[in-house]
Protein backbone atom coordinates (compact mmCIF):
# COMPACT_ATOMS: atom_id res chain seq x y z
CA UNK A 1 0.00 0.00 0.00
CA UNK A 2 1.47 3.39 -1.11
CA UNK A 3 1.44 6.52 1.34
CA UNK A 4 1.82 9.49 0.02
CA UNK A 5 3.74 11.98 2.46
CA UNK A 6 2.79 15.56 1.54
CA UNK A 7 4.53 18.84 3.42
CA UNK A 8 2.51 22.56 2.49
CA UNK A 9 4.10 25.78 2.87
CA UNK A 10 2.27 28.45 3.76
CA UNK A 11 2.53 32.40 4.66
CA UNK A 12 0.79 32.65 8.07
CA UNK A 13 -3.22 32.01 8.93
CA UNK A 14 -3.71 33.97 5.51
CA UNK A 15 -6.99 32.84 3.60
CA UNK A 16 -4.90 31.13 0.56
CA UNK A 17 -3.12 29.30 2.99
CA UNK A 18 -6.24 27.71 4.88
CA UNK A 19 -7.95 27.70 1.32
CA UNK A 20 -4.58 25.33 0.06
CA UNK A 21 -5.27 23.33 3.06
CA UNK A 22 -8.50 22.36 3.30
CA UNK A 23 -8.51 21.84 -0.71
CA UNK A 24 -5.29 19.49 0.08
CA UNK A 25 -7.29 17.65 2.98
CA UNK A 26 -10.56 17.42 0.74
CA UNK A 27 -8.30 16.44 -2.27
CA UNK A 28 -6.38 13.47 -0.23
CA UNK A 29 -9.63 12.29 1.87
CA UNK A 30 -11.04 11.64 -1.37
CA UNK A 31 -8.29 9.84 -3.68
CA UNK A 32 -6.42 8.24 -0.88
CA UNK A 33 -7.94 7.96 2.43
CA UNK A 34 -6.29 6.97 5.69
CA UNK A 35 -3.17 6.94 2.84
CA UNK A 36 -1.47 9.88 3.23
CA UNK A 37 0.59 12.35 5.95
CA UNK A 38 0.37 16.16 6.18
CA UNK A 39 2.72 18.52 7.42
CA UNK A 40 2.44 22.16 7.59
CA UNK A 41 5.01 24.84 7.61
CA UNK A 42 4.77 28.27 7.63
CA UNK A 43 7.46 29.61 5.53
CA UNK A 44 7.15 33.19 8.07
CA UNK A 45 8.14 31.34 11.24
CA UNK A 46 10.65 28.67 9.06
CA UNK A 47 12.14 30.74 6.64
CA UNK A 48 15.32 28.53 6.97
CA UNK A 49 13.05 25.23 6.31
CA UNK A 50 11.55 27.26 3.49
CA UNK A 51 14.66 28.17 1.92
CA UNK A 52 16.21 24.46 2.13
CA UNK A 53 12.94 23.23 0.33
CA UNK A 54 13.75 26.32 -2.55
CA UNK A 55 10.50 27.63 -1.51
CA UNK A 56 9.66 30.84 -3.54
CA UNK A 57 6.22 31.00 -3.11
CA UNK A 58 3.43 30.11 -0.64
CA UNK A 59 1.01 27.83 -0.68
CA UNK A 60 3.24 25.39 -2.12
CA UNK A 61 2.73 21.87 -1.73
CA UNK A 62 5.59 18.88 -1.87
CA UNK A 63 4.88 15.43 -2.46
CA UNK A 64 7.70 13.63 -0.74
CA UNK A 65 6.68 10.41 -1.25
CA UNK A 66 6.52 8.39 -3.03
CA UNK A 67 9.44 9.62 -5.15
CA UNK A 68 9.81 11.38 -7.73
CA UNK A 69 8.98 14.80 -5.58
CA UNK A 70 6.15 17.09 -7.08
CA UNK A 71 5.13 20.68 -6.33
CA UNK A 72 2.26 22.76 -6.65
CA UNK A 73 2.21 26.07 -5.87
CA UNK A 74 -1.62 28.16 -5.08
CA UNK A 75 -4.70 27.38 -3.18
CA UNK A 76 -5.11 23.95 -4.79
CA UNK A 77 -8.16 24.95 -5.79
CA UNK A 78 -8.52 22.75 -9.42
CA UNK A 79 -8.93 19.24 -7.59
CA UNK A 80 -8.51 17.47 -10.89
CA UNK A 81 -5.15 19.87 -11.87
CA UNK A 82 -4.02 18.76 -8.46
CA UNK A 83 -4.18 15.58 -8.33
CA UNK A 84 -2.46 14.91 -11.69
CA UNK A 85 0.18 17.08 -11.34
CA UNK A 86 0.81 15.48 -7.59
CA UNK A 87 0.39 11.93 -9.17
CA UNK A 88 -2.94 11.03 -6.90
CA UNK A 89 -4.29 7.70 -8.24
CA UNK A 90 -7.82 8.05 -9.68
CA UNK A 91 -10.35 6.11 -7.54
CA UNK A 92 -11.53 2.66 -9.50
CA UNK A 93 -8.42 2.80 -11.68
CA UNK A 94 -5.98 0.12 -11.56
CA UNK A 95 -2.19 1.05 -11.46
CA UNK A 96 -1.27 0.72 -15.24
CA UNK A 97 -4.01 2.70 -16.74
CA UNK A 98 -3.04 5.94 -14.13
CA UNK A 99 0.35 6.08 -16.02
Amino acid sequence: MTVYSFRLYVAGQTERSQAALANLRTLCDSMVPGRYELEVIDAAEHPDAASEERILATPTVVRLAPLPQRRVIGDLSDHGRTAAALGLPVPGTSPSERR
